[in-house]
């Protein structure tokens, strides 16, 4: 069996496999052993760097492997893909709302019961900072990494699999690879165990709004909107939270985040009669 009939029966396979090793291998090149396990605390300086690196997996594994599956054929239908904007003005304020809609959403009600779940946009001595840097990094996240998820991996996985199982798959794989990033954090939490810490951070709403971003690019085959999509969470992500907040407190926050998300996916298949694709 060639490498190239390989790569092509096996891309999904492949595309996370390059994705890993480009991001975790870049990531112990930036920072060494002791930064990618949490045991050392990671220099401001390095932090571009690190975040660079980590960017670069999907983008370019989701590059790479469009040509090597698909050819120039590929690059073009990647291309079209990118330029589609005639979806709906609808489809639009789903990507851009959703995130930090549900965000705020769950703050207000976690505010009835602590004030620690003020939004950090309300509290910030530095508003204007922290929104342009918000959606700067919310920018640059969402073209690097869309490239790959929903430029290469979701469309392939949705010749085989559902909407949903095709959001949860990408969804598990997607706050796997975000591992790295929040060990030093999750070692630092003496009041919870890291794994159970990681494992809400990572795994609790990552999966069920990659759900919904495989609905909007099943209805739209719209690479820029999905990118919209993912701009806007993690620009809402770095703007609307607290800045500061426990562990305990955070776990709950991301959890009941995770719950709106759950409720929205149960409405849009109601909505639809039981059905989430077309």
């Amino acid at each position: 069996m060639s490498n190239s009939f390989f790569i092509k029966k096996h891309s999904v396979l492949t595309f996370f496999t390059i994705t890993f090793a480009i991001s975790w291998g870049g990531i112990l090149i930036v920072i060494g052993s002791g930064g990618f396990l949490g045991t050392i605390q990671i220099s401001e300086v390095l932090m571009p760097f690190l975040y660079m690196t980590t960017l670069l997996g999907p983008s370019v594994a989701g590059i790479l492997l469009t040509g090597l599956v698909h050819g120039r054929e590929g690059f073009r239908t990647l291309l079209s893909r990118l330029l589609i904007w005639r979806v709906g003005a609808y489809w639009y304020v789903l990507a851009l709302f959703t995130a930090p809609f549900l965000l705020m959403v769950t703050l207000f009600v976690l505010m009835l019961t602590s004030s620690a779940f003020i939004p950090g946009i309300f509290t910030s001595n530095e508003k204007e900072s922290l929104l342009i840097s918000g959606i700067v990094a919310g920018i640059m996240v969402g073209i690097f990494e869309e490239i790959g998820w929903t430029g290469f991996v979701v469309p392939q996985m949705r010749q085989q699999y559902s909407i949903i199982k095709t959001g949860l798959i990408v969804g598990f794989m997607w706050g796997l690879w975000h591992l790295p990033l929040f060990m030093e954090s999750a070692r630092a939490s003496d009041e919870l165990p890291p794994v159970l810490y990681l494992s809400v951070l990572l795994f609790s709403f990552l999966p069920v709004f990659r759900v919904l971003m495989v609905w909007v690019y099943d209805r739209t085959k719209s690479l820029l909107v999905a990118m919209l999509m993912h701009t806007s969470l993690t620009a809402s992500i770095l703007i609307i939270p607290p800045q500061v907040i426990v562990p305990v407190k955070i776990v709950i926050y991301n959890l009941v985040f995770a719950a709106t998300l759950w409720l929205i996916v149960s409405a849009v298949v109601i909505a639809n009669r039981g059905k989430f694709s077309r």
